[in-house]
């Protein structure tokens, strides 16, 4: 059972992160940024709790997740100033402070008496002041996409399925609290982030980051009705219920975003 649990993990892990890749370079970076934000690691990390432990332990993770996502925010701002400043093994860095600065966020969140209302209203708080702190950054494209061969997708794949086996190991170690912050972590973000900045630029790691807020709102969402229907409808229904809220979070912001665009045209022509 454990050896089957291994491999889907690995499965898992592999395609999401690649999937993502694929998209940063044959659609654009702001997509994968968006979309990196939707519920892949944590949904895999809460999914596991549910099935490894109880449904009732991953919904009371859940609630910690959504806080949690407070300290992944911090992750992508963290390597964002770092990647800025440093000179010499940026990547090398800029993942080091990031990856202490998410750990430092997960201890000072541990400490604070946390219900469902605080758990949202942190999380939320913080993505719209992202979304301010990254206002000034460009969304850029790939102009000149590597080309793919065995050994890249290896490392892409080794990268997802160390982070996402590890981060999926905590219950057994620690309590719901801190398997709950500890869900939060960028397991398929980080990755992502790993292979654009290796493979082309910072600027087109600062695009992804630029939109991860956008897409952590779905997260939030997902964490949410985890919460709730995981005692009363178990993992697999509750799972499905939860994409659903989330995915429709993304189709309206979708919708809403091309209304907004489409209205802006239009006076643009206006004007002229």
């Amino acid at each position: 059972m454990m050896e089957f649990l291994f491999l889907i993990k690995l499965i898992v892990a592999i395609a999401f992160v690649l999937g993502l890749s694929f998209l940063a370079e044959n659609v654009s970076p702001k997509v994968a940024g968006i979309l990196s934000g939707y519920p892949t690691g944590s949904a895999i990390t809460l999914f596991f709790f549910g099935l490894e432990v109880s449904p009732e332990f991953a919904a009371e993770s859940a609630v910690y997740n959504m806080m949690g996502l407070t300290a992944a925010l911090s992750f992508v701002s963290i390597y964002y100033i770092a990647s800025k400043h440093f000179k010499k093994f940026n990547i090398l860095f800029s993942s080091l402070c990031a990856i202490l600065g998410y750990f430092t966020v997960v201890w000072l969140l541990h400490l604070i008496e946390i219900n469902k209302y605080i758990a949202i209203l942190i999380p939320i708080t913080f993505s719209f002041l992202c979304l301010y702190f990254f206002k000034d950054i460009q969304n850029i494209n790939i102009q000149t996409k590597a080309k793919l061969n065995y050994k890249i997708l290896f490392v892409r794949a080794f990268f997802a399925a160390l982070i996402i086996l590890l981060i999926t190991s905590v219950p057994k170690f620690v309590g719901s609290t801190w398997a709950g912050l500890f869900s939060a972590f960028p397991t398929t973000l980080f990755p992502l982030m790993l292979i654009i900045h290796f493979t082309y630029s910072k600027e087109h790691v600062h695009t992804v980051i630029k939109n991860v807020p956008i897409g952590m709102f779905s997260l939030i969402i997902y964490s949410l009705v985890i919460s709730i229907v995981y005692p009363l409808f178990g993992i697999y229904l509750g799972t499905i219920i939860s994409f659903g809220a989330a995915s429709l979070y993304l189709i309206v912001y979708k919708k809403t975003k091309s209304i907004i665009n489409n209205r802006q045209s239009r006076r643009r022509l206006a004007g002229k």
